[in-house]
């Protein structure tokens, strides 16, 4: 048995490099990006209106000029239109291209149509409500780092500069493996033995988030049956998660089955709680990666959250950020183990407190409910009501 950062370190160290891949844009939500996005132009692109009002001339300021004679109207996405004399102005709408011999925008606030023409209500600068071409950025300008995940924002520089179809890191094969006979599917009854099958979805709706489509399948605890299909997965995927099966029970096969298969143990049994049981390895013929957590829910999403994604973060060349909260209330660790429990995360004054939840241990799946995440906690530790913890969010908390 190791200790939690031994057990983290391990993980860390196995991680991979599954290449790269050009996907089309609008597919690339929650992906890596693997290349620099430049501007394709300048942006803005031209000088453009931010007011709808009239476009002139500033020399009409300077010569104290009141009335503007109307030569024209430029709408968003027309070509640009010429200011041939001073004393005239020209409508202009938001976003349309500045005419030429113009250099102010007056808002049509501060104005007053008199038939053809417009009065001057309030005084004016030279220059004023124009976005000028190239202030943002020039044209060439890197916009977007390899390393970041796309999120809704990301996906709009992309469109804007014409990034139809983008590279981005390829993502692991992922299958997801739940075991026990006492499982059953979800739209099953199950008998007053059995329970319905939840860990799978969990982890399937976890990966899902980080733009990966798992494969999902389920096994009976028998050894000849594990040790086919498990053989048939760890030839044809990148990385196996398994829930149950790693524990001391006499139908806990799964550690032989391993051995069987060839796969390298790195660690099994961490002295951490939940999850103490937790296995790790690799089959280094095809460099399969295996993930295999105790069965209970709580242990399992505890592991995912903190090996899984640590090691999916580390692989694809992304950040792993550590968090940290203040804590509502005194909480303490009396035993050896590094301890997660699980919290509820509210924004008080600017600042993230954490409330610990109660729950009824690590089979609590309705506990898993009501947690935004889980603040560590070493050995024989206690922290005092307003200290600082780690935290491990499970889910956007602000």
């Amino acid at each position: 048995m190791i200790a939690f950062e031994e057990a983290l370190k391990y993980v860390l160290e196995h991680t991979q490099d599954y290449g790269t891949e050009i996907i089309p844009f609008s597919q690339a939500d929650n992906r890596v990006l693997a290349e620099p996005v430049l501007a394709d132009r300048d942006f803005p692109p031209f000088n453009r209106s931010t007011r709808d009002g009239i476009a002139i001339n500033s020399k009409a300021l300077e010569e104290g000029l009141k009335q503007l004679h109307i030569k024209g109207m430029a709408p968003a996405g027309s070509p640009q239109l010429n200011l041939e004399n001073h004393k005239d102005c020209i409508e202009i709408m938001t976003g349309a291209i500045l005419p030429n011999n113009a250099d102010t925008i007056i808002m049509y606030e501060h104005l007053e149509r008199v038939g053809d023409a417009f009065i001057l209500n309030e005084d004016a600068s030279p220059g004023q409500n124009i976005h000028f071409q190239a202030s943002d950025f020039e044209k060439g300008t890197t916009l977007l780092e390899p390393g970041i995940k796309l999120s809704a924002a990301e996906i709009g520089v992309l469109a804007s500069v014409g990034k139809y179809e983008v590279l981005v890191k390829t993502n692991p094969k992922v299958a997801i493996v739940s075991t026990g006979d006492e499982l059953v599917d979800v739209d099953q009854i199950p008998l007053p033995y059995q329970i319905r099958k939840s860990n799978s979805y969990s982890l399937r709706s976890l990966l899902k988030k980080e733009g990966i489509l798992s494969y999902n399948f389920h096994l009976v605890d028998d050894k000849e049956i594990l040790a086919k299909k498990l053989k048939e997965q760890i030839q044809q995927q990148d990385v196996l998660i398994l829930s149950g099966g790693v524990s001391k029970g006499k139908y806990d096969f799964l550690p032989e089955v391993f051995d069987e298969l060839g796969v390298e143990k790195v660690f099994h049994k961490v002295l951490q709680r939940p999850g103490k049981p937790f296995w790790f390895g690799i089959h280094k013929d095809y460099n399969t990666l295996i993930f295999a957590f105790p069965g209970n829910p709580v242990s399992t999403f505890v592991n995912y959250s903190i090996y899984f994604k640590s090691w999916l973060n580390k692989t694809l060349g992304t950040d792993n950020p550590a968090f940290t909260v203040f804590l509502k209330e005194a909480i303490e660790n009396k035993t050896d183990l590094t301890f997660f429990k699980g919290v509820k995360v509210n924004l008080e004054n600017s600042t993230l407190v954490a409330r610990e939840m109660k729950t009824t241990g690590s089979g609590d799946v309705i506990g898993l409910s009501k947690v935004d995440g889980f603040v560590q906690l070493a050995p024989k530790s206690s922290l005092k009501k307003g200290d600082q913890a780690l935290f491990i969010p499970t889910r956007n908390v602000i």
